[in-house]
């Protein structure tokens, strides 16, 4: 008899085999326990046995780099041929919208070119928002252009937006080929999906390492970062999109004689367009997500300018750098859904019939750019009219230090000494092979005999690596962190399943939370409670928010009304209804939103590395500052480990409460 059949069968003397189960696997945590204390490799195998796999893989991307040739190229070579490809774009994005170019007429004569004038940029920027959203788009993109040009953010926002018109294009372009690829073979698919789980749970800093090695310090190697960390989920969607156009489609194409080419481009792209520009989305927001990641390899623009603010501890210019990111964010992907409803909409529907809206841009755009040379003093806008706020944000944060620094601090030690500190020392103390069982044994109740094997093997992968003890601090960091974010966001996301109003408040709030970039946290947060693990903490539980509250509002609001109704009518008070009703059957959508919080907490704190934490996530930042590959990679990999072990548990324990609910 299978122990993992039914809780209720029992064995002769009616004890039940689960039961016998967690009692032993308990017993054996308490031995190991025990044994950790005088047998050193229970407790971390670092002491007597590492692998070393770092080393491997610094000396297979050295090799890669200087030894592996193509005839007279080296590997190098090769990837160095690519960035000059990839700079020509960029370069001409940059000249148009920028820095602009100077043309030597011979002699010490020269002709200067000036950038795309900012208002013109401004006008079709916001023709097209009227075109493709009507009036509340346009004044979206007025106030976020407005923004960036009367608080000084212009050139530095363009030249960030140069950057991105050249990733994601690439992104788009090389998740879709792959996401084909997969389509059409099950074995290219089956061998993509756990790497495209890898890429997406390692530490965004965990890129920039081999970039580095491969490609060379500069805004190249940063937009192909770029690339790499944005495209995978451009990948997925295209494989599902294409999975979800129907059958009858399929027949369609084949009885029409349609070869494998024409199927592709006549009848599954374009089924799959809306779905495609889901994925088209996700890239854009994952790339302006890394701009400020990619200014530690040579990234300009806005990302350079919040990392320049984070280490000068400069609050006041920071918020204005992110909150320009922020706008930027906003408008492009409020943009790209428009665009999507407006291809979706009847031609009879569409905003400007009988205008060619690419021509009328173009037109506007070389009539401005012929004002701007004639009189270059309009081409940018006065400095003297500029704004700038950082001063009263400075001033704000020194006069919070001055007046509030002995509460504040107060509830700092408070929470270190009685919570965090405590924590640590228990997760440190806690033996690798006693988590490993117990992580084993939890999959096996779950997922069966597979899960087991592939959780523990994750949690050994990390002890034998030497990263146990730095994993425990990250986890206890990021668990804490995650406890605290799920109950507020889960408190937040009750209140907003109350009424429409509230909920959309709330999706407003999470969206400008998720939007917000991730550096942005650190700045105010090091500022009141300087340096530490309680800071990153902080920084983790505003940045990982978001999907608590989501899942939590979208859970709750999803319970059919006739189940509501009926709970009514057993006479459920307001109270009974919200803990015997609408949680229970919420809790799978509750806990995908815990989920997505740890995945968001852990990228989170690679980034608190550099507000002195002492985890995996500081392991990885070392090695981007001594381009230490190998390091930096199996860091990164444990990072994603741990990630990957919490998502597989969890979402097989949602699978079981909603096959026992039957829920779809």
């Amino acid at each position: 008899m299978s122990l993992t059949d039914s809780d209720t069968r029992t064995l002769p003397t009616g004890i039940a085999p689960i039961r016998i189960v967690w009692v032993a696997t308990l017993a054996a945590l308490v031995l190991l326990w025990m044994l950790a204390q005088n047998v050193e490799w229970i407790a971390d195998p670092e002491s007597v046995v590492t692998i070393p796999l770092a080393g491997w893989i610094s000396d297979a991307v050295k090799w890669l780099a200087n030894d592996l040739t193509f005839g007279l190229f080296t590997f190098k070579d090769l990837t160095r041929a690519l960035a000059w490809l990839l700079e020509i774009p960029l370069t001409v994005f940059i000249t148009l919208l920028s820095s602009g170019a100077e043309i030597p007429l011979g002699g010490e004569s020269s002709l200067t070119l000036p950038p795309i004038p900012w208002f013109s940029i401004l006008l079709a920027v916001t023709w097209l928002c009227w075109v493709w959203g009507g009036r509340r788009l346009l004044l979206l993109a007025a106030a976020s252009l407005v923004y960036l040009v009367v608080f000084g953010q212009w050139e530095s926002a363009m030249v960030t937006l140069s950057s991105i018109l050249v990733a994601v294009p690439v992104g788009v372009a090389g998740g879709m080929a792959l996401g084909i690829w997969a389509y059409r073979s099950e074995r290219v698919s089956r061998g993509l999906t756990p790497v495209l789980d890898l890429m997406q749970t390692v530490p965004i800093f965990a890129y920039l390492v081999p970039v580095l090695v491969l490609f060379g310090f500069g805004p190249v190697s940063a937009m192909i970062a770029t690339v790499i960390y944005a495209m995978p989920p451009m990948v997925r969607v295209t494989m599902m999109a294409l999975r979800g156009v129907s059958p009858e489609l399929l027949e369609f194409g084949r009885m029409a004689g349609c070869t494998r080419r024409q199927m592709l481009w006549r009848i599954l792209l374009p089924s799959a367009r809306p779905s495609l520009m889901i994925g088209v989305n996700q890239v854009i927001m994952l790339s302006l997500n890394m701009v400020i990641i990619a200014s530690m390899i040579g990234a300009g623009g806005l990302g350079y300018d919040v990392l320049a603010s984070l280490r000068r501890l400069e609050i006041g210019d920071g918020l204005q750098a992110g909150l320009a990111i922020t706008l930027l964010a906003i408008l492009i992907d409020r943009m790209s859904q428009a665009y999507i409803a407006y291809r979706e909409s009847p031609t009879a529907t569409r905003r400007a019939q009988g205008v060619n809206n690419w021509a009328m841009i173009g037109g506007l755009v070389l009539v401005s750019y012929v004002v701007g040379f004639v009189f270059p003093s309009l081409s940018t806008y006065p400095e003297a009219l500029t704004l700038d706020t950082s001063p009263f944000w400075d001033e704000l944060v020194r006069l919070i230090n001055v007046h509030l620094y002995t509460y504040l601090d107060a509830v700092k030690n408070t929470l270190l000494i009685y919570l965090l500190v405590p924590v640590k020392r228990f997760m440190l103390d806690v033996p690798w092979l006693a988590v490993t069982l117990l992580l084993g044994v939890v999959g096996w109740r779950l997922g069966g005999l597979r899960m087991a094997l592939v959780v523990a093997a994750m949690a050994a992968f990390i002890a034998l690596t030497g990263n146990w003890q730095k994993a425990m601090v990250s986890v206890y960091l990021c668990g804490i962190s995650v406890i605290i974010a799920s109950l507020i966001g889960i408190g937040w996301g009750l209140i907003a399943a109350r009424s429409e109003r509230a909920y959309k408040i709330a999706v407003t709030s999470v969206d400008t939370l998720q939007t917000l970039p991730s550096f942005v946290y650190l700045i105010p947060v090091v500022m009141l409670f300087q340096v530490g693990d309680f800071s990153a903490m902080i920084a983790i539980v505003l940045y990982a928010l978001a999907p608590a509250v989501r899942y939590t509002a979208h859970g709750l609001r999803r319970i059919p009304s006739e189940t509501l109704e009926a709970g009514r009518m057993s006479g459920c008070r307001p109270r009974q209804m919200l803990w015997r009703v609408r949680l229970p059957l919420a809790l799978p959508e509750i806990a995908l939103g815990v989920n997505q919080t740890i995945m968001m907490a852990l990228s989170m704190l690679v980034i608190t590395a550099l507000v002195g934490t002492s985890d995996l996530g500081q392991e990885v930042y070392i090695a981007l500052t001594r381009s230490s590959v190998g390091h930096g990679i199996v860091a990164g990999v444990c990072v994603a480990f741990i990630g990957m072990i919490a998502d597989r548990l969890i979402t097989a324990w949602v699978a079981r409460r909603k096959k026992q609910f039957r829920i779809n």
